[in-house]
């Protein structure tokens, strides 16, 4: 599911991208209504949305509008491709933390604090499971998480 960032930077390549005449959510949806075929017509409502990055169009829909607006379908949903100067990473290594990954991990962090001992445990393991880690490494980690918040009852 894209991020609100996300959204809000396809509704600016969309508005960049648009011809002059094309002032708002109903002169978008009347000239792309004319290209699109493959289903029912798209509202205003629905336009001024992709407008105002509240949603991003399904792959079908944003075929059309790259097609109309002479753009890569890739570039209009997603962005510029990375400049490849990017290398793969060494075995250990991790990605730096962005600031969405932040809030992410401290979100998860405060709703895994108040989870049962068996809850957490197989939260743990789970995680073990899919990042390959050893289990006393996991353990650690949900201490971490835990800190701070006053243990949960027994279930």
């Amino acid at each position: 599911m894209p991020t609100s960032k996300e959204k809000a930077a396809f509704a600016k390549r969309l508005k960049d991208s648009l011809p002059k005449d094309i002032k708002g959510g109903t002169d978008l949806a009347r000239e792309f209504n004319l290209l699109y075929s493959s289903g029912p017509a798209v509202s205003p409502q629905t336009a001024h949305k992709w407008l105002a990055g509240t949603t991003i169009p399904k792959p079908d829909k944003l075929q059309v509008l790259a097609t109309w607006l002479q753009k890569d379908v890739h570039w209009l949903h997603y962005g510029p491709v990375p400049s490849g100067k990017a290398k793969p990473l060494g075995r250990g290594e991790k990605y730096p933390l962005t600031p969405e990954t932040i809030e992410l991990v401290t979100q998860m962090a405060n709703r895994f604090a108040g989870l049962s001992p068996r809850q957490r445990n197989l939260v743990e393991e789970l995680i073990t499971e899919f990042d390959g880690g050893a289990p006393e490494e996991a353990g650690t980690a949900s201490e971490d998480a835990s800190k701070g918040k006053a243990p949960s009852a027994e279930s």
